[in-house]
């Protein structure tokens, strides 16, 4: 096995080793005032200057995270998190694809102040036009400049390049880790797609892509200009898809994928996908958020959510 489809024991333990999240969610109490804290003081620490040009990162939300809440128990949610930043999937009333319940899932949404910058995952079942068209017009409607793409035959690719091309929307194949037939690992995707319209590439789940044996860090960097979406996760082990924890309670090299995307100049959204717990998802995401946000001040990057 190559050097890059292994996983470094000195990445395995370099969250616990360098920065515990005791640092930043080390109770019950911390986690409530995280929970309570104000705009006004997350606010004073996005407008740090980072230590350079390509180290501001974004932070967001995959809504599939509060998939059993409704939209508007979802965006009172948002407003708690200070994160106003979303990847809004058709599940419950998220971002329907009925024109209608689009739309008005759309005014709440501007309502609220939230924006939406990325639709998915969405599946590409058909290899036909009106199915693939009917798609990139739900997303064209939404304002929407990523599409989150899940298990699209390799067949398919070039009918979906066709319209990138028209719709000028970029297209984010989701890996799934050993599970997915084709997309195991975002370097799965990136050898298919490295002849296509450059808008055509990869979302980076970490947490599937640390289960197919991949290193996360180094698969960034060889994605590079093709990384148009990240799915944020932490696992205690990286073999077990079960073992999925908030974001700083497991082993994720969150520093060196933070320095990363940094190296590469990612200007997409590192959207949390909180996938256990989903009747009580709030204190696992409350966690994750202060978190990311703690590793981002240590690094001294700018961050935004």
């Amino acid at each position: 096995m190559s050097k890059m489809q292994q996983c470094s024991p000195d990445e395995k333990t370099e969250t616990k080793n360098i920065f515990s999240r005791r640092n930043f969610v080390c109770s019950g109490a911390l986690i409530a005032g995280a929970f309570a804290a104000s705009k006004e003081v997350f606010a004073v620490s996005a407008e740090r200057a980072p230590a350079d040009e390509g180290s501001a990162i974004l932070l967001g939300l995959a809504s599939y995270t509060f998939r059993n809440f409704s939209r508007a128990q979802m965006i009172g949610y948002l407003k708690q998190l200070n994160v106003l930043a979303l990847n809004a999937k058709d599940v419950k009333d998220h971002l329907p694809m009925d024109t209608q319940e689009e739309a008005a899932a759309l005014a709440d949404y501007a309502a609220a102040g939230i924006k939406l910058h990325a639709a998915g995952t969405i599946y590409f079942a058909k290899d036909e036009d009106a199915d693939i068209r009917s798609k990139f017009e739900y997303c064209k409607r939404a304002g929407i400049g990523v599409i989150v793409a899940g298990d699209p035959a390799t067949e398919t690719l070039p009918r979906i390049e066709k319209f990138v091309k028209e719709y000028d929307i970029r297209i984010a194949i989701h890996n799934h880790g050993p599970e997915d037939k084709l997309w195991h690992s975002p370097l799965d995707v990136w050898k298919a797609v490295k002849g296509l319209d450059p808008r055509i590439g990869c979302c980076i789940d970490v947490g599937h892509t640390v289960r197919a044996g991949t290193d996360v860090v180094e698969a960034i960097h060889a994605v590079g200009a093709r990384v148009f979406n990240v799915h944020m996760k932490d696992l205690t082990n990286f073999q077990s898809k079960e073992s999925q924890v908030a974001v700083g309670e497991g082993i994720m090299p969150l520093k060196k994928i933070f320095g990363a995307l940094s190296a590469i100049k990612y200007k997409g959204f590192v959207d949390l996908e909180y996938e256990v717990h989903p009747d009580d998802p709030m204190p696992g995401v409350i966690a994750s958020f202060a978190y990311m946000r703690g590793v981002l001040s240590s690094m001294e990057y700018t961050w935004q959510s």
